[in-house]
């Protein structure tokens, strides 16, 4: 079974992220960062706010399900508020968390929440963004237990300089994300938690989370792509449950489908 999780970073790299979706053979594709309009919309919108101007697809989820023929698509917004078009058109649009399940996977039971804040209706505002949290609880042909695939958009603000740093807000997202992930999972479970949690490693973020049984694959190695100018490489992370068993994980460096390396998991 393949696990795959990526911020999507809106599809800034599209068509790249679209050929990858279609060949990585995810049987759970995680995608942070994914784009949904309101009403129909040109293919690329522009994304503004006080930090930032950015392009991105104005319809991520269906573009990649469009790359995912038979696959189960469900998308949890965090927000909504206007992107733009060339001519400066506005257009309502919705940002947040998509899962694709293949076929031939039996989802048991879906959970959509939050990490931090709740839904924004009213435009982008200032930083930060509600968090949301989405997990499916997945019933596999051959394996013996459950398995839940589970994943979070963290936090994006910080304390002075850092914008990575420990802070009460961090911390309280992630005993947030066990409590729902509480909600979904039973002890018998094997348990993935992935995401893009802007965090360091060694993080209390991490800590708390191995607290409550939870094994990080990812350590000190580099999440970034090239296309990523900060000196900053990390943020990106996937933590197994202990009774997971483990075939191969990688956070392969090409193709640059994202500013963000994909992490592949295969269990």
């Amino acid at each position: 079974m393949r696990i795959v999780s990526l911020n999507a970073s809106g599809g800034q790299v599209w068509p790249a992220l679209g050929g990858w979706a279609g060949l990585v053979r995810a049987d759970v594709l995680s995608l942070q960062g994914v784009t949904q309009p309101k009403v129909p919309s040109p293919p690329w919108l522009n994304y503004r706010d006080a930090f930032r101007s950015l392009n991105q697809r104005s319809n991520l989820v269906a573009d990649i399900s469009g790359r995912l023929p038979g696959y189960t698509a469900q998308f949890h917004a965090a927000c909504e508020g206007p992107m733009s078009d060339n001519g400066g058109r506005s257009y309502p649009s919705t940002y947040g968390l998509a899962q694709w399940i293949a076929p031939g996977l039996t989802v048991e039971t879906r959970l959509d929440g939050f990490v931090h804040g709740a839904f924004r209706a009213d435009g982008w505002g200032d930083a930060p963004l509600p968090c949301s949290f989405q997990a499916s609880r997945l019933r596999v042909t051959g394996r013996a237990r459950p398995i839940t695939v589970a994943h979070f958009h963290g936090l994006q603000d910080g304390e002075g300089a850092d914008d990575m740093a420990d802070t009460p807000a961090r911390a309280q997202q992630a005993r947030q994300a066990l409590s729902l992930l509480d909600q979904i999972a039973t002890s018998g479970d094997d348990v993935v938690l992935s995401g893009d949690f802007n965090v360091r490693p060694n993080s209390e973020t991490l800590r708390i989370l191995q607290d409550w049984g939870l094994r990080d694959l990812v350590g000190d190695k580099n999440t970034r792509t090239t296309l990523y100018g900060k000196p900053q490489r990390h943020g990106s992370y996937m933590l197994v449950s202990r009774s997971t068993e483990v075939k191969r994980f990688d956070c392969p460096a090409d193709p640059v489908v994202s500013d963000h390396r994909p992490l592949i998991l295969e269990v």
